[in-house]
Order: C-alpha cells, then sequence, then structure tokens
C-alpha cells in the first residue's frame, strides 16, 4: 500500500478523475444479466463503496465518469468476433441502449456534472470510447478506476490508462468480479504491478483529510 502522503499527492482533486465501470443495472441491479456478478458486487460491498466514493467526488469536486456498455436492439457494430460477446447476445436481460438496463445503478447516484459515456463495442471503457479526449480535456493526471468486472473490463481501464499516461489508482474494495477470489488475487498479481492499489476509506481520507487535533500541552 502507498503512504498517505503519496496517495494524497496522487489523487489532488484537480486533477483525479474518478471512473465506474458498468456500475449499470443490467449488470449489478436485482435483474442483472449477470447475476452471480450482481450479487458478489454487492454482497463484497463493492457497489457500495463505489457509491461511497461517487458521492465523495462529488462534495469535493473531483469529475466523475460513468462507463456503460450497451448495444443497439439491432447489434450493428457490436462486436462477435470472442466467446463473451456471443454468450451475451443470448443472455435474457440485453443491454440495449435506452433501456432500464443500461441506468447508472442505485445506490450510485449520477450527478448533473457527471459524465456518462456509453460504448456500442469492444471491452474497454476507454479505448476507442473518447474517454482519453475527455481526460485529457479535464486536466487529468490521476485516474480512480472502480467497478466490474475484474475479469475483464476493469484490468482494461487499468492497462489503457497506464499505456495512455495517467497514473492508475485501484481501490480494492470498490471492485468486483466472479469467483469472489479470483478479484483479490487478480489485483494483487496483475494490477498492482501498474495502478496504486488502496482501499476506500484511503481515499476518502485523502479527499477529506482530518484536520490534526490540538498540540498535547507539555508539563511545565
Amino acid at each position: 500500500m502507498p503512504s498517505y502522503e503519496q496517495l494524497r499527492d496522487l489523487l489532488y482533486p484537480a486533477h483525479t478523475v474518478l471512473l465506474t465501470v458498468e456500475c449499470q443495472q443490467g449488470v449489478v441491479g436485482p435483474d442483472s444479466a449477470l447475476p452471480e456478478l450482481a450479487r458478489e458486487a454487492r454482497s463484497s460491498g463493492a457497489l457500495g463503496n463505489v457509491s461511497r466514493l461517487v458521492a465523495a467526488a462529488h462534495r469535493a469536486g473531483v469529475q466523475v465518469i460513468h462507463a456503460v456498455a450497451e448495444r443497439r436492439p439491432d447489434g450493428r457494430g457490436a462486436n462477435r468476433n470472442a466467446r463473451l460477446f456471443r454468450a451475451a447476445g443470448r443472455l435474457p436481460v440485453q443491454q440495449l441502449t435506452g433501456t432500464t438496463a443500461v441506468r447508472v445503478a442505485p445506490p450510485i447516484e449520477v450527478a448533473e456534472e457527471d459524465l456518462v459515456v456509453r460504448r456500442l463495442h469492444g471491452l474497454s471503457p476507454i479505448h476507442g470510447t473518447g474517454v482519453d479526449a475527455l481526460l485529457r480535456n479535464l486536466g487529468c493526471r490521476t485516474l480512480v478506476v472502480t467497478g466490474v468486472s475484474a475479469n475483464v473490463a476493469v484490468p482494461n481501464a487499468v492497462f489503457d490508462a497506464v499505456n495512455l499516461g495517467y497514473a492508475a489508482v485501484v481501490p480494492a474494495d470498490a471492485v468486483a468480479g466472479v469467483p469472489a477470489d479470483y478479484t483479490p488475487a487478480m489485483i494483487r498479481h496483475t494490477l498492482a504491478l501498474v495502478a496504486t492499489v488502496t482501499t476506500t476509506d484511503d481515499v476518502l481520507g485523502c479527499l477529506f483529510p482530518q484536520p490534526a487535533g490540538p498540540t498535547p500541552l507539555r508539563p511545565a
């Protein structure tokens, strides 16, 4: 884990952006297309921690971007070149543009100043989505990556951020994947090599540092 001073420097609000990845109702909501992932995101506390981070970012003036994966009803432009995409096309819940499934899921609150970026193709919330241009225009230097899944989209986001020159910060308890024991192993053995791994509470502590208490009086 980084020191408090190192993390605080990385998370200076003016150059930090918080990214939520696929925290949408059709993925982590009660009617998810992926019920095992939805249960894990909720039971592990990851979704609640994403919500806490988003609320804190709003208070601290940190820009929030919500990355949503969706597809057109006719499937135009969607990938078909991997087993994952073909399986997704057969699921009973589809992430169709304009439906409830592609709305950001409670308890996460979307503020007016948040940016919602929707992609119709690929695996990455960043590559080919316009997010890089948004980050540069926002003056971003540090990207905090949260959400699902630790299996595919979250690692894609972290690798893309690093390849594009951003410092990536991953609050490990605000990320979920399946099975449950895969997420900590992937973070420890893969993401920790390229990102700063921390916790939700440590990020919150850097955004809202506690004032130092009074200096105790010394006996005369």
